[in-house]
């Protein structure tokens, strides 16, 4: 992951009430916010780094002071909406650094800590921190001088991930102030299980002492007791994507155009709620490693999908919900200092709880019968047992036909007559008076209308409040009558009032003003009762978006003939396709197969420009990725084991602003994934080496891939480098494939954009495809003329080789332990398996005859040399002991003889397996491959 670097940063403390003070030339992303600099406030002192045992406050939470945090317009560049997210880090010091990690959303009343064992590189820290995308990041000040190493980097990925950075006095990561924190903010029935959770992960507590501390006394804000959602996300549980690999994946924004929904993330977000859309958007970007889990969400997902009238029904039950999330929160945080706004606020918020009430149970109603037991929780949580105590609260209070309104007007009126008549005399007087001054209002623009003969609409503003608009074309033979005031043209329409209506206007303003404070000590009532329910209703929330992200994947793949996978150890997917590709492509998308395992780890896979190499392999990571997420893939039959990491080098474009050039942008990425890549890992590597000249690009591709191949992680490596092709093809777990090309043509290239085994053998494809752009003639003869002279230059150095041949038998043994392997975890019948063997048996014979008679044609000139794979045997005994093995009656006595004393073990050290429980014909074969493994 290519880290930007800024051209200076300097940190200085002030000699005035020791502020903090940050400086950058570019970006100016390290700073602390302009209205946290009062000298009399000690929060950010930096010369005393004492831990004190400062304790929490509870109190309410400050309404008047607006926010300065990170401007979002929209939706960022990782695809999140605005939202406004603090989050502090710390870490341990040592070889294998601990780092504690707070998040604390203030949109949605929702904390989650972690602690991760993290690498030297903090690719995990950074993932974390991407996948949150907060706005502010506090960091322990004496990190700052001199800087860390988590410091350096999270600063140097400040513009990646989009956030800005606070130095934090050292007295505010205090573990004791952070239990407390937990024991008086989280729900009564959640206490106790966080607290064992966040036992012994102290990083992760102090994180949420420091964040909370700096929402407190930085930010005025505080949360009631029992409001708040604290959660412990343990790193091991999601698969590990870096910054570049979501860029380059497209997994939450198209690289071409930032606004374009042509990414996995638009793919599959057809949700209809804010939460379900959230929640999508994190599963995403950080999906999930349980098998349990994923299979829980694959048979809900399967039931959603082939139910179609539950489908329908849980579609429409959830197109009406609001935000839930931020509803909540606001009705848990209550300002110090009450303003009118806050007053309307809490009668919307009330309005808009009313609202989600009355839509749980339409949620109930809709998953009635069904058998997943995801779907059965949910449907749990929507009963109507968990809403009744709310229901009747709202009951007793709120009117019934009261709801909630988009337009400002409506929403004015359902505030004013929300509240039940009879609670306050008071109250109802006030309500009287609104009214006829509304109805004042009317009657006198329909009298102006009268009067002048115009066709007058009535509009309304929450700023201007009542208004008129009449058509330009109206006062196109006489002038616009004195009467009107205010008079605004806009798009060809004239807007104005009368001084009459702008009495009225404010008549209604004071009276509307009255009837809010008479239903304020109504409304607070209703609202701190409803608190002590908030658990359960959160509990829902989380539901409801668990169930709208599953109907959303129940759109998609219904839509789009997608299939369910098998999580297994061996990646199997027949006519898989590029989600994305698939979708905003008008031709037919032509699907490939695709088979890796530990023998067929490393891919190589050529073929000519623009043939769909790229393609391939990005399609091979998306499907991962939507089968972890807990969605079915593209294909016609998908078995997929679990990637706990997926890198990406795919990009070819130069880092102008990090004044880095494509190879050393390459690099660097190619680097960063060596050092964290292990045989739980996905990778795919597109052009390696291309930026630099021709042997040291093709030295390096090949050092490189030597190094994946021993990480024994799943490899796809796409290159143009022919050469690669032949010198790994004999290393252990190395194949090669091409993408099929038609040249039968000379004037004509067709891209079959179909997977094939072997290298490219098409000659001069490059040549081919200049003709056909075209290059000038002449240009194109003398390319072909060196080229071809080359080509006989390397031909005469070529030779063959006895231990190429060795090489490849040793490869066509551990072949056929690894398919022996899946033979005896297989669930095929009796007879399927007995066939199956007797193939696999033919095929490894002759294969084995075919290697002997290439090594043949080449002599017998190393009869007496040592090969090192063979445990010292040598070339004479080893063609003898392959003579003998290639010989069925000979395989089949022996077999027999070894039949109930021999069993099956793996050259790695697998256990014995006990010969009772394989099948006759199963254990013949792996006695075999067990005598191969041992001479070879």
């Amino acid at each position: 992951m290519a880290a930007n670097t800024r051209a200076s940063t300097s940190y200085s403390t002030g000699t005035t009430g020791n502020r903090i003070s940050t400086s950058t030339r570019t970006g100016n992303r390290v700073s602390t916010s302009n209205r946290l600099v009062s000298t009399s406030n000690p929060f950010y002192t930096t010369g005393d780094y004492a831990t004190t045992t400062s304790r929490p406050r509870t109190g309410a939470r400050s309404a008047g002071r607006p926010s300065t945090a990170r401007p979002r317009t929209g939706v960022s560049t990782l695809g999140i909406e605005n939202q406004e997210i603090i989050c502090a880090v710390s870490e341990s010091r040592g070889i294998s650094p601990t780092v504690g990690l707070a998040f604390v959303n203030l949109d949605t009343a929702e904390a989650v800590l972690s602690q991760i064992c993290d690498s030297q590189t903090y690719v995990r820290t950074i993932h974390k921190l991407t996948v949150f995308n907060p706005t502010n990041i506090l960091i322990v000040a004496t990190a700052s001088q001199p800087k860390s190493k988590l410091f350096s980097i999270i600063e140097d990925s400040l513009d990646d991930i989009g956030s800005n950075m606070t130095l934090l006095d050292r007295r505010y990561w205090a573990e004791t102030t952070g239990i407390e924190y937990i024991q008086q903010l989280a729900f009564t029935e959640d206490v106790e299980s966080i607290k064992t959770a966040v036992s012994g992960n102290y990083y992760a507590v102090c994180c949420f002492a420091a964040v909370l501390k700096y929402v407190e006394l930085g930010m005025n804000k505080t949360f009631p007791m029992r409001s708040l959602r604290i959660k412990y996300e343990p790193s091991e549980g999601s698969m590990m994507i870096d910054l570049s690999t979501m860029h380059s994946l497209e997994l939450v924004q198209n690289l071409h155009n930032a606004k374009s929904k042509d990414c996995l993330f638009g793919l599959l977000n057809e949700t209809l709620t804010p939460m379900g859309s959230r929640l999508l958007r994190s599963n995403v970007l950080q999906p999930l490693t349980s098998s349990e889990t994923l299979n829980t969400r694959y048979e809900a997902l399967e039931e959603l999908s082939t139910k179609e009238e539950m489908f329908f029904a849980v579609r429409q039950a959830l197109k009406p919900f609001l935000d839930a999330d931020k509803m909540l929160t606001q009705l848990i945080l209550i300002p110090v200092q009450t303003t009118l706004g806050d007053i309307e606020q809490a009668i919307n918020n009330v309005i808009m709880l009313k609202q989600f009430v009355n839509l749980i149970k339409p949620i109930f109603e809709a998953l009635v019968g069904v058998r997943s037991p995801m779907l059965e929780e949910i449907r749990r949580l929507c009963a109507t047992g968990n809403i009744e105590p709310v229901q009747a609260l709202i009951d007793d209070v709120i009117n019934e036909d009261t709801n909630y309104a988009k337009q400002p007007l409506d929403l004015r009126n359902q505030r004013t007559y929300a509240v039940k008549s009879g609670v306050n005399g008071l109250l109802d007087v006030a309500r009287q008076t609104y009214h006829e001054a509304m109805t004042d209002a009317y009657s006198h623009m329909d009298d102006l209308a009268d009067e002048h003969s115009l066709p007058i609409q009535k509009k309304f503003e929450q700023a201007r409040q009542f208004y008129m608009r009449i058509k330009e074309e109206e006062f196109a033979t006489k002038d616009i009558p004195a009467v009107f005031i205010n008079v605004v043209r806009k798009k060809g329409w004239v807007e104005c009032q009368t001084l009459n209506l702008a009495q009225r206007n404010q008549k209604i303003a004071d009276s509307h003003t009255e009837v809010l404070n008479m239903s304020d000590k109504t409304v607070q009532e209703l609202v701190e009762n409803a608190r002590q329910h908030m658990s359960v209703l959160f509990k829902i929330c989380e539901g409801i978006a668990m169930l709208d992200m599953l109907s959303s994947f129940a759109q998609v793949v219904t839509s789009q003939d997608y299939v369910r996978p098998l999580i297994s150890e061996t990646l199997a997917i027949k006519g898989g396709r590029h989600p994305i590709r698939e979708k905003i492509h008008n031709t037919k998308f032509i699907p490939n197969d695709v088979y890796a395992t530990q023998q067929t780890r490393f891919q190589i896979i050529t073929g000519c420009n623009m043939s769909g190499k790229s393609t391939y392999i990005r399609s091979i990571t998306l499907m991962s990725v939507m089968a972890q997420v807990g969605c079915f893939v593209p294909a016609q039959y998908a078995a997929l084991p679990i990637i706990r990491q997926l890198f990406a080098r795919v990009s070819m474009d130069d880092n102008i602003e990090a004044n880095v050039s494509t190879f050393a942008a390459e690099m660097r990425e190619t680097a960063f994934i060596l050092r964290n890549i292990d045989r739980n890992s996905m990778a795919i590597i597109d052009e390696l080496g291309r930026g630099t000249s021709t042997r040291d690009g093709l030295a390096i591709a090949i050092a490189i891939a030597e190094a994946l191949v021993k990480s024994r992680a799943l490899v796809w490596f796409a290159t143009h480098f022919r050469d690669l092709t032949q010198i790994m093809a004999e290393r252990n777990g190395v194949v090669n494939m091409h993408l099929a090309v038609d040249m039968s043509e000379d004037s004509k290239m067709e891209m079959l954009y179909r997977i094939s085994n072997g290298a490219e053998k098409g000659e001069h494809y490059g040549l081919k495809l200049a003709r056909v752009v075209p290059l000038p003639p002449d240009v194109v003869e003398h390319a072909e003329h060196v080229s071809m002279t080359l080509e006989q230059q390397a031909k005469r150095k070529q030779g063959h080789s006895i231990a190429i041949v060795q090489a490849r038998r040793r490869k066509l043994m551990l072949n056929l332990k690894e398919h022996l392997l899946q033979a005896k975890n297989s669930k095929m019948g009796e007879e399927t398996l007995r066939e199956w063997l007797q193939d696999l048996q033919k095929e490894f014979i002759n294969q084995m005859l075919a290697l002997d008679e290439e090594e043949g044609s080449d002599g017998h000139e190393a009869e007496t040399t040592q090969n090192s794979n063979t445990g010292g045997a040598t070339e004479t005994e080893i063609e003898a002991q392959h003579q003998h093995i290639t010989n069925p009656a000979i395989i089949d006595r022996e077999l027999e003889q070894h039949l109930q004393d021999q069993a099956f073990r793996d050259s790695d050290g697998i256990e014995q397996v006990d010969a009772t429980e394989v099948d006759p014909q199963s254990e013949k074969a792996m006695t075999m491959s067990d005598e191969l493994l041992m001479d070879y």
